[in-house]
């Protein structure tokens, strides 16, 4: 999984919605658009797993990139609190 690769129609979690797509010798191809099935353009494509990102880029070979914050980046301004919410917590501010 070291680089991002599309999505093919021949992945075993691609669907499409129309159920337009269908193998044609060695490619598959679309009864919507009677042409090849082009994941990356096809508005009626989908994954089951999820995993279809745009561009038809699929989201099994992406890497997860996590950031880690500061606490002080985390707690912004306080919040003010009225009514009920005022009630049930108790305090003025809420951080």
């Amino acid at each position: 999984m070291a680089q991002t690769k599309n999505c093919s129609p021949s992945c075993q979690f691609f669907k499409c919605v129309k159920n337009a797509a269908f193998y044609r010798r060695d490619v598959v191809w679309c009864r919507w658009t009677d042409d090849a099935c082009n994941v990356a353009n096809c508005t009626y494509a989908l994954c089951v797993k999820r995993r279809l990102l745009p561009r038809g880029v699929c989201g099994e070979t992406v890497k997860r990139k996590t950031v880690e914050r500061e606490p002080e980046e985390v707690i912004s301004k306080s919040v003010k609190l009225r009514g009920k919410a005022l009630r049930k917590i108790g305090d003025r501010e809420l951080f």
